[in-house]
């Protein structure tokens, strides 16, 4: 039993503070971990992006009213127009090439196995821009083509140089590089669909042309969409390379254009901000395409960026919501 002096000498209990419990309840109220360096790594990088931002606004090299003067000019509106139609053709061309390829490759036959790899393996170890040259130079090595007899005679000749022109080799060189990419996408995608969907289709006696187009494609399309999507980007960017061989593309267009007026730097800022701009609107469009394909693959469909930042907006509502009510409870109802 304790006696009156060992409750006499046992410390007093400190009673806890008033802000460390909740007004009005006695709990103990939660306040949330302060990050601070993840702030201070926040200050620093939005200092460094304002520093950015204001080196490119306000350097005069950059001549921003030839910026807005050349930016819809019809020299660059054609060149920006033949450089989303070449993509458009490639990107068609490439996918119904490369799924052709994918299917060779996973085929049982063992040469139609081994000339799918071959192809891909050729056309991915090679630059594109070699590919491009050489098929423009197709005319050293096949100076006519002809339609016959093989070993025979021929009922129908042409010469190479008048049928292979600039545009029509830089779609012959951009389909051919980009179908060997596209059927690695696509072979991805399907080998990602789960082997028993494949046999559940035998077993209820779907042919295998039947089984590819109706189960496994649609299944295989949320790992194929991410990449393809990259792949159109990757494209649009990658036609620029066809100004090599005097396509009148956005960057060929552009460089007409300062090669007369030696404004270097401002009819690039021309080129680079179109390219921005319409990767931004494809970006956008990959975005609601894969949250298309995601809807039997997850409960919740990934919010939208308009979504994203109306949670934000909601949630800091709330924590300033919160941080008033807490503040103005003891002043209203005062400490007894």
């Amino acid at each position: 039993m304790a006696t009156s002096s060992d409750v006499t000498s046992a410390p007093a209990l400190k009673k806890p503070p008033k802000h460390a419990s909740a007004p009005g309840t006695g709990l103990p109220r939660i306040v949330p971990r302060r990050h601070v360096g993840r702030w201070l790594t926040a200050a620093v990088a939005l200092l460094l992006f304002a520093m950015a931002v204001n080196s490119v606004v306000r350097n005069r090299a950059f001549q921003w009213d030839v910026v807005v003067r050349y930016f819809t000019t019809a020299a660059v509106l054609d060149g920006l127009l033949l450089s989303l139609w070449l993509t458009a053709v490639v990107m068609v061309l490439g996918f119904l090439f490369g799924t052709v390829l994918a299917v060779m490759r996973l085929s049982a036959n063992p040469v139609l196995r081994t000339l799918s790899w071959g192809y891909v393996w050729i056309f991915r170890s090679t630059p594109l821009l070699v590919q491009l040259l050489f098929w423009f130079n197709i005319g050293a090595l096949y100076p006519t083509l002809g339609l016959g007899i093989p070993f025979g005679p021929q009922f129908l000749t042409v010469k190479t140089v008048n049928l292979l022109g600039p545009t029509l080799t830089a779609v012959i060189g951009l389909t051919l590089h980009e179908s060997a990419y596209a059927a690695e996408v696509v072979r991805g995608g399907i080998l990602s669909v789960d082997s028993g969907q494949t046999e559940a289709a035998q077993a209820l006696g779907l042919s295998r042309l039947r089984t590819l187009r109706r189960i496994v494609v649609p299944q295989a399309m949320r790992s194929i969409v991410p990449a393809a999507g990259n792949m159109l980007i990757g494209t649009l960017k990658g036609t620029s390379i066809v100004s090599v061989l005097a396509v009148h593309d956005l960057l060929y267009s552009v460089q007409l254009i300062y090669n007369q007026t030696y404004q270097v730097i401002p009819l690039l800022m021309v080129a680079t901000l179109w390219y921005v701009a319409i990767t931004t609107v494809l970006g956008v469009g990959q975005f609601h395409v894969e949250r298309y394909y995601a809807r039997g693959s997850s409960r919740a469909l990934p919010p939208t960026p308009l979504q994203r930042l109306r949670g934000q907006l909601a949630a800091v509502r709330h924590r300033l919501g919160s941080a008033t009510t807490a503040d103005a409870r003891p002043a209203i109802g005062g400490d007894r």
